[in-house]
């Protein structure tokens, strides 16, 4: 078996599981996700554990449990604490402001840039030098992390950007004539 596929899910208290054929629904503090398991994955619900076990030990079979478990795992850790990724905006005059549920980004453009989240994403601005990037499904919150990134990614020489926080940026020597 999968090493991965192989350990069952615990289910937190407080979250909610709903089983229907190859669809699972879970309900938590944080919102609502659903996840669809593939065809060949066979999902058992006892009490507060999720199992998930495969048809055969076939290549494909073998990938498609791992995943299909970690994707899982991520729903349930999703609805009951939820994920987050932290930027952090560096250069002379780059900053971030909350307007609403929308953020002004001043990134050195002759213009703001004007992001608005999607729905059950949040972006929260700390002290205009840091966004957090706030959401249940783990996809969309390293979706809208990515998009704030590529706005203004670290440049080498400098290091002026938009960079995850724990993101190391190796700067280049400035050229000498």
């Amino acid at each position: 078996m999968s090493r991965v596929g192989k350990s069952p899910i615990k289910i937190p208290a407080g979250v909610k599981i709903n089983v229907q054929g190859k669809i699972v629904q879970a309900e938590g503090p944080k919102g609502k996700l659903s996840c669809t398991v593939h065809e060949r994955i066979a999902i058992e619900k006892d009490g507060d554990t999720l199992t998930l076990t495969r048809s055969s030990d076939s290549k494909t079979d073998k990938a498609l449990h791992g995943t299909s478990r970690a994707v899982l795992s991520n729903v349930v850790i999703g609805v009951s604490k939820g994920w987050t990724k932290e930027l952090e905006i560096r250069g002379v005059g780059y900053r971030g402001e909350q307007k609403g549920k929308s953020v002004n980004l001043l990134l050195g453009f002759s213009h703001p840039i004007v992001y608005n989240p999607p729905a059950g994403i949040t972006v929260k601005v700390d002290g205009n030098v840091k966004l957090i990037v706030e959401g249940a499904d783990r996809q969309q919150v390293g979706q809208v992390a990515a998009t704030l990134r590529g706005f203004k990614p670290p440049e080498p020489y400098k290091g002026k950007g938009v960079r995850y926080a724990n993101e190391q940026v190796i700067q280049k020597e400035v050229k000498k004539t």
